[in-house]
């Protein structure tokens, strides 16, 4: 396969402009994609984008990566119902170095290569153009027709809020940075999400009737959960590439949860396995779904990829704290911030320490929490051998709890059953 074939095979193509697969074909192309620097940390929804980055650098093409400082000021309309708030340039220098570092960790910048990875920031070029400058030898280029005609700009056109004149140049400003790349850095090709086709073709439009050059694109699908809901979203909002947002272990279990539809298909998204890898995969995983190969794999390619193998790891033995038996040792042995991560989600509760000092009744402790609806119900539980306290079964002997029971010398994992559990913190 070429590289537009694979990445069709990949779903990972949607809109594509004729000529673009026979000009990879020919020879080194530059490609670039924007990424927008409104946050420090880029999430899961960015790594389409530089996976494809990533692709066309394997196959010996210069991937340059744009931050957007300069529209970073402004904000892209693209599929937003209202006006953004805008940045500052102090926050959005920030943002840049962030997303900097991580993309560095996906491309090689490795200056001494042909193909070496470039980052580029469309300040850089647009701080030295009056606006003046811009509309003669820009806005002239491209018609309004043409502009009102984008679905970017008609849905919102068509909506209450309507779009302001600096939203509505946007369109403008990321054609002109395609431009610009076009005649500095040779750059002939732009890919994107497909929601960025618009914005994507102008660019194509303004090469053509100001340089009177030929450029390139395409566009990936916007990735879509088979529910229906929205990919990367989960209860506390997006998942995050940086582990300070975003915990490692939260991380693996994200794409551990796919379902088997959407693991199928992300396999080969999100994934560098190679196409027979993948294959055989998918077929070893329909002839027993139980097991959950695909999920498995998964999780262990973008953990190990966006992360390190040590955080893979610690995630699987993470995971196996609470879903397996026999695994009081390895809870004894995280430290507070493994402990909370791996927690995240366990329903809490607070006991003053004095209470331990002495000795704390062991069935009082569990009426205390929302584990058990009374002292009662807490016996009967304890007295038939389903308490379990630390992964530590609690035994007729065990009566009380004191500090010495505590994990990190503040905190108690209760068990009920096999499912149930509470966080208890001392205070």
């Amino acid at each position: 396969m070429n590289l537009i074939e694979e990445l069709k095979w990949r779903g990972m193509i949607q809109d594509i402009m004729p000529g673009t697969e026979e000009l990879l074909e020919k020879e080194m192309v530059s490609g670039y994609i924007g990424f927008d620097p409104t946050s420090d940390s880029l999430h899961i929804g960015s790594l389409v984008p530089i996976l494809l980055l990533v692709h066309l650098q394997r196959r010996g093409h210069k991937p340059f990566a744009l931050v957007g400082g300069a529209t970073g000021m402004i904000g892209d309309p693209t599929g937003k119902s209202e006006e953004r708030n805008l940045l500052s340039m102090e926050v959005l220098q920030h943002n840049q170095a962030g997303v900097k570092k991580q993309l560095e960790r996906f491309l090689d910048f490795d200056a001494s290569k042909p193909n070496a990875a470039e980052m580029v920031n469309n300040y850089d070029w647009f701080k030295n153009i009056s606006f003046l400058d811009f509309i003669r030898d820009a806005g002239k280029h491209i018609t309004v027709n043409y502009m009102m005609a984008k679905d970017s700009v008609k849905k919102r056109l068509e909506g209450e809020t309507g779009m302001s004149f600096t939203e509505f140049t946007y369109q403008l400003i990321q054609g002109y940075d395609f431009y610009w790349l076009y005649q500095n850095k040779n750059c002939k090709l732009q890919m994107g999400g497909s929601d960025q086709w618009g914005n994507i073709t102008t660019g194509t439009e303004m090469i053509r009737r100001k340089a009177g050059g030929e450029a390139f694109a395409f566009t990936c699908p916007l990735i879509r959960k088979a529910d229906g809901g929205k990919f990367g979203k989960t209860e506390k909002g997006n998942v995050w590439l940086d582990p300070e947002k975003t915990s490692p272990y939260q991380f693996y279990q994200f794409w551990l949860n796919a379902s088997d539809d959407d693991a199928t298909k992300w396999i080969k998204i999100f994934t560098l396995l190679s196409v027979a890898e993948i294959e055989a995969l998918i077929s070893e995983h329909a002839a027993a779904p139980h097991t959950r190969i695909l999920q498995k794999r998964l999780a262990e390619e973008l953990t190990v990829l966006v992360h390190s193998r040590a955080d893979y790891d610690f995630a699987v033995k993470a995971s196996e704290i609470l879903f397996s038996n026999d695994t009081a040792d390895a809870l004894q042995n995280l430290n507070e911030t493994q402990l909370l991560q791996v927690m995240e989600g366990v329903p809490s509760a607070e006991i003053e320490r004095n209470k331990l000092a002495e000795g704390y009744d062991l069935v009082s402790l569990l009426a205390d929490t929302t584990l058990f609806p009374s002292k009662g119900e807490a016996r009967k539980m304890w007295q038939s051998g389903g308490v379990s306290i630390n992964k530590v079964k609690a035994d007729a002997d065990k009566t009380t709890v004191t500090t010495a029971d505590l994990l990190q010398d503040k905190y108690l994992l209760l068990q009920k059953g096999k499912k149930n559990y509470q966080l208890v913190k001392v205070i």
